[in-house]
């Protein structure tokens, strides 16, 4: 089997981020230079081959987290699903998806505008690609693997989602759409450098690291539904599992 593994970083800092920060601002670039839009085919081709790779991520995150007798791998994996499935019932609880979708529909409705009266407004560019690159699920879970473990390949994947579409972004609202890479940046730095710094260190202590990166595992290979556009699923729901896991592995590992 292949396997893509990070080189360890000693200092502490992650990289994820600045892929995706690099992939919005090549995105602008190519955008800007005039490439014009994939074609149907084309799109469907990139959407495959992204969803593909983001379902081995997951895959092989699990792959590597996993070990002991058989049985011991089986209980792994049942309290990985088990803490997915309760990790969204919190998420609906919390109504994580309800606020996704209120910020989605908040860009959507400046999306929209543009498309009819062109160009946008600078700052509604900036804002709309802000909030859609900082909300995104994959996001977060590509954040807190790079923070727990250099793990960054999810932030890759969506490195390239953004990039091919602040393209089009950049044609509705102009160059102030690559500016959104400084938001997003920091956001998502933020995150991997807070879970490296602070969960870290109890998940290490309490053994419960690898419990997370299965939920997770399991959390991105449903990201790949979407990314493929097979089914629509409420990631932001799910996101409470990594939460939820190191807890059930503490209590019954």
């Amino acid at each position: 089997m292949v396997f893509f593994v990070p080189a360890a970083r000693h200092n502490g800092r992650v990289i994820g981020a600045f892929l995706n920060a690099l992939g919005i601002l090549l995105g602008a670039l190519f955008g800007l230079a005039g490439c014009g839009q994939l074609s149907a085919r084309a799109q469907n081709q990139v959407k495959a081959a992204l969803g593909a790779f983001t379902a081995f991520c997951g895959l092989q995150l699990v792959w590597q987290n996993v070990s002991g007798s058989f049985s011991v791998v089986l209980k792994q994996l049942f309290l990985a699903v088990l803490a997915v499935v309760l990790g969204n019932l919190l998420g609906k609880i919390l109504g994580l998806q309800k606020i996704s979708n209120r910020l989605g529909r908040h860009a959507s409705a400046r999306l929209a505008v543009a498309e009819k009266n062109p160009p946008g407004r600078p700052l509604d560019g900036f804002i709309t690609a802000t909030i859609l690159f900082c909300a995104a699920p994959l996001g977060i879970l590509g954040a807190v693997t790079d923070g727990l473990t250099d793990y960054f390949f999810p932030l890759a994947v969506k490195a390239v989602m953004d990039g091919l579409a602040v393209m089009s972004f950049v044609k509705m609202f102009r160059w102030p759409v690559a500016l959104s890479a400084l938001p997003v940046f920091i956001f998502l730095n933020a995150v991997a450098l807070g879970v490296h710094t602070f969960a870290l260190p109890w998940l290490t202590a309490h053994h419960s690291l690898p419990a997370v990166q299965v939920a997770a595992g399991l959390v991105i290979c449903a990201t790949a539904l979407v990314v493929m556009g097979v089914r629509r699923v409420e990631l932001a729901n799910y996101l409470p599992s990594l939460a939820v896991a190191p807890l059930l592995a503490w209590l019954f590992l």
